[in-house]
């Protein structure tokens, strides 16, 4: 295995200096200790399967979170902002290296198949973890993993000085009698023994965290696995919804909300509120299986509607950011490195190519229009690109639909025919994309494979028909 990733690395690195990327970031020397205090405190809330409209800063009405809306508020609310996959293990691979996933060929859900193995990040990748070490911040890593099971892939050796959390894609929230190694919690590789929900571990784990490194610069990337399946809640938050129509996705998504404030509530306490960047965002849209809702948006996780990419997004960073604002901006969790070292004063690294902008000047009003003019996508037999306000989406053996997003958010329209121009400049700018990236290293499980690639045909067909509910669609399907 290690001679595959060896291969697969060199074939990374002739990749990367054949095509480029759109960042280049050179080296220089560790910003002095004596500067500590004016560096910023970065964390990245990643949440896991929320729908785009599940949250009162984004419309909610029947689920509460007011320690999230306060945290959009003290911030920036990013409306046409994405993911850059609509399944979990791409989609984080993607954020936490600042760069298509797909570049080194990590494309699919899962880290692996049986045909090549568990491959997970590729061993010349950098983490946004390796340059925040070097550059002297402490790093941990909390929560879902789902990047590889390979000791090379673990979060320890990834470039985080701590891991709290466990490794596989989704697991009870409660403790496990004899959990697989990957399933366990674990700190840094010893197993850890809890009692309670696994929410309010990683809240607990967060807080104690901070406390613990108050008064040097860290780098804290909390993946919750709320709301991803399985769709267990405590009993005291049952009970405070049992006649919730989305009984469980709204006691799940309270105690997400309180967990969420108590990390605010340390930070203001130790006095690192004012400067502590803070990213709030979902790793891809709704999923189909747990009752969330993207509103307006067609589809969800796993197909390339905008409910499977469009996420909720915030950005919070009161000393710098003026709080209270929307930003209707084209953007990206790909951006997320690049913000962050910028916020760093990280200038240079040697040959780290990255695919995000830097948001900063965006956010503080310094650049108006759009961080990114392009954006794509692809997962198996499913791409889409993004040109402006147009959207193309296509589906391997059969075809292409183009949406303008500016008129018709929800993709009922099909105007492939109507604008030939911009549809075939659309198309040629996905192919082109396409060549300067790898063939996916392994494919998922054959069985969902062909649950998505039928679901989003038939998403297709009926593209007059807005499904904004698994259920609706499930019962159109039904029908057909």
């Amino acid at each position: 295995m290690k001679m595959k990733k060896w291969v697969i690395s060199s074939l990374l690195i002739a990749v990367m200096f054949m095509f480029g990327a759109t960042v280049t970031i050179n080296d220089e020397s560790d910003t002095s200790k004596n500067q500590d205090e004016k560096r910023p405190n970065i964390i990245v809330i990643l949440i896991d399967d929320a729908g785009y409209v599940d949250f009162g800063f984004m419309g909610s009405k029947d689920l509460e979170t007011p320690n999230i809306d306060k945290l959009a508020t003290s911030g920036v609310v990013l409306t046409d902002a994405h993911v850059s996959a609509t399944v979990c293990a791409p989609s984080r691979a993607g954020l936490i290296t600042g760069k298509y996933q797909q570049r080194f060929g990590f494309e699919a859900n899962n880290t692996g198949d049986e045909h090549v193995g568990d491959i997970g990040l590729s061993d010349d990748v950098t983490t946004m973890a390796h340059v925040f070490k070097k550059h002297g911040y402490k790093t941990i890593a909390l929560g879902k993993w789902h990047l590889g099971y390979d000791e090379s892939d673990h979060p320890n050796n990834r470039g985080f000085d701590e891991f709290y959390g466990f490794e596989v894609g989704s697991r009870s929230y409660f403790p496990m009698k004899n959990p697989q190694k990957k399933q366990m919690l674990q700190h840094n590789g010893e197993r850890v023994f809890f009692n309670g929900y696994m929410t309010d571990v990683l809240g607990d784990q967060s807080v104690s965290y901070i406390e613990a490194n108050k008064k040097e610069p860290f780098f804290m990337y909390l993946a919750f696995n709320a709301v991803h399946t399985p769709m267990e809640a405590k009993q005291e938050h049952l009970e405070k919804y049992k006649n919730h129509p989305r009984q469980k996705l709204a006691a799940m998504t309270w105690s997400l909300d309180e967990n969420v404030g108590k990390i605010q509530q340390k930070l203001k306490e130790l006095e690192l509120e004012e400067n502590t960047l803070i990213y709030f965002l979902s790793d891809n849209g709704g999923a189909a299986n747990n009752n969330s809702s993207g509103g307006p948006l067609k589809g969800w996780k796993g197909n390339k509607f905008e409910g499977g990419h469009r996420v909720p997004f915030v950005v919070s960073w009161p000393s710098v950011i003026k709080p209270g604002q929307t930003f209707s901006g084209l953007s990206s969790s790909l951006d997320i490195f690049t913000t962050s070292i910028a916020a760093a004063n990280i200038k240079k690294e040697p040959a780290l190519l990255l695919d995000g902008v830097n948001l900063l000047p965006y956010l503080k009003g310094e650049k108006t229009g759009n961080p990114h003019k392009k954006l794509f996508w692809r997962k198996l037999e499913e791409s889409a690109a993004r040109i402006g306000d147009y959207k193309l989406i296509g589906l391997k053996n059969y075809g292409y639909t183009f949406y303008n997003l500016d008129n018709d958010l929800g993709e009922t329209t099909d105007l492939s025919l109507q604008e030939k121009g911009n549809f075939k400049k659309t198309v040629n700018e996905l192919k082109k994309w396409e060549t300067q990236v790898l063939e996916p290293l392994w494919v998922e499980e054959r069985a969902w494979m062909d649950v998505t690639y039928h679901i989003h045909q038939r998403l297709m067909e009926n593209k007059k028909v807005l499904y904004d509910s698994p259920k609706k669609m499930k019962k159109s399907l039904s029908k057909n």
